[in-house]
């Protein structure tokens, strides 16, 4: 997800490839999410039954899609820098853009969810009675966690490795020209972050709770800022594309050899069931390297097989923050509404589907059009004016999160996924 802002390539022009992974990876997101519904895996709300058939490709999305977003967001971050004309109009710009829309979203977003949550916990009290009095306290209600972000959490996190790599660029500290050309030898692009992700993923897995929070998620940060600080370091060091291009295979390979661990683990090891610490080990490590191996591959088939423009590119790209902002709550709502009338799987796929993209567009359209509401659901104050393509906020995930440090909650492993992962 963008930083959120366009993209623009090694030229100073946007790079198109990047923006279609963006979107991709948005859509993406949003059938993720509605898959959590029907899966074996506690969420927000479920289904009656859960469809175990769900774990194998859901289990292969998890350890890379956050790290790409990430990613993505960093590449975009660094090209906002460049444009801004300065480290102190782009912190200005970033805190605009993307604590706005967290501020609108949970105020208004996010109390809905929090409010269905409890009421499934039997919760007597109305909407109303919930949002003017027990949204805004702090500590557990009716077994959740007060405040909350919910799936906001990506944005806070954004906003964070973006006011870091801002401090870095001012302290001259980002990553240069001499890094670069030493990680461009043989396959150090590909084995070293992974060796050192892995690393240090490995060295917190028994001695750091889990915990979803800005100031506890170690293990997803050990992930997330690496991922996002080679996208901000790749948009001032284009060189770096040629080792993308060279090693993408070999990246999938590792990819694919990560993916079989990581599937054959959630099968094994599914409900409670805590597996041994080395099939654990195992685990986390082929997640950080299925994660990295992917952002190779996918950044090499953004940049030499989507690098077009289109007329939808720009509509798209605009949207997808709107549609992050949303998307999770409407899955909510109508699942919440609808589930309990007995209908079949597909059909409640295409209820939930259909339902969604209507709330997002019709939240997207109403908020392009208003120009009061452009700020609050990420857009720029006005549209962008030629070719320019969007100026939208933040980014967008999965899993609620509250702004107090909790466990994550996971149907497998007994201790949960890396942090961040749904």
């Amino acid at each position: 997800m963008e930083a959120i802002a366009g993209i623009d390539n090694r030229a100073g022009q946007r790079h198109y490839g990047l923006d279609w992974l963006r979107i991709a990876a948005f859509g993406l997101l949003i059938l993720y999410h509605i898959g959590m519904v029907f899966a074996p895996w506690s969420w927000v709300i479920d289904t009656q039954r859960s469809y175990p058939a769900l774990i194998p490709p859901m289990a292969l999305l998890t350890p890379w899609r956050l790290a790409l977003l990430f990613a993505v967001s960093g590449y975009a971050s660094r090209m906002l820098l460049l444009r801004s004309g300065g480290v102190r109009g782009f912190v200005a710009s970033r805190n605009l853009r993307l604590l706005v829309p967290l501020a609108f979203g949970m105020v208004v977003l996010v109390p809905i969810e929090m409010w269905i949550q409890i009421v499934d916990h039997g919760y007597p009290g109305s909407y109303w009675r919930f949002w003017t009095r027990d949204y805004w306290r702090v500590g557990a209600f009716w077994g959740e966690a007060f405040p909350s972000w919910e799936h906001l959490w990506f944005v806070v996190y954004l906003w964070a490795y973006t006011m870091i790599a801002a401090a870095l660029v001012a302290r001259g500290s980002v990553p240069g020209g001499g890094a670069v050309r030493w990680l461009l030898q043989g396959w150090r692009l590909l084995w070293v972050p992974i060796a050192a992700m892995g690393a240090v993923r490995l060295a917190l897995l028994f001695t750091v709770p889990e915990q979803q929070g800005l100031f506890s998620d170690w293990p997803g940060h050990a992930t997330f800022f690496p991922s996002f600080l080679f996208g901000f370091t790749l948009a001032a060091q284009p060189r770096l594309w040629a080792g993308i291009d060279r090693l993408w295979k070999p990246a999938l390979g590792i990819a694919g050899l990560a993916g079989i661990v990581v599937v054959a683990t959630e099968l094994r090891y599914q409900g409670e069931t805590v597996p041994p610490h080395l099939v654990m080990m195992a685990d986390r490590f082929a997640r950080v390297a299925m994660g990295w191996a992917m952002i190779l591959a996918l950044f090499h088939l953004a940049d030499r097989h989507w690098n077009r423009d289109h007329r939808w590119r720009r509509t798209l790209g605009e949207a997808v923050f709107p549609f992050y902002l949303v998307h999770h709550v409407a899955i909510v709502v109508i699942a919440w509404g609808t589930l309990r009338w007995g209908l079949g799987p597909w059909a409640e796929f295409a209820i939930l589907l259909g339902g969604t993209a209507a709330v997002c567009t019709g939240f997207y359209l109403v908020g392009r059009r208003v120009r009061w509401l452009r700020p609050l659901v990420g857009l720029a104050t006005s549209s962008p004016a030629g070719g320019g393509g969007p100026r939208s906020g933040g980014g967008g995930f999965p899993r609620p999160m509250p702004l107090v440090a909790r466990p994550l909650h996971h149907a497998s492993h007994g201790p949960p996924p890396p942090a961040g992962e749904d």
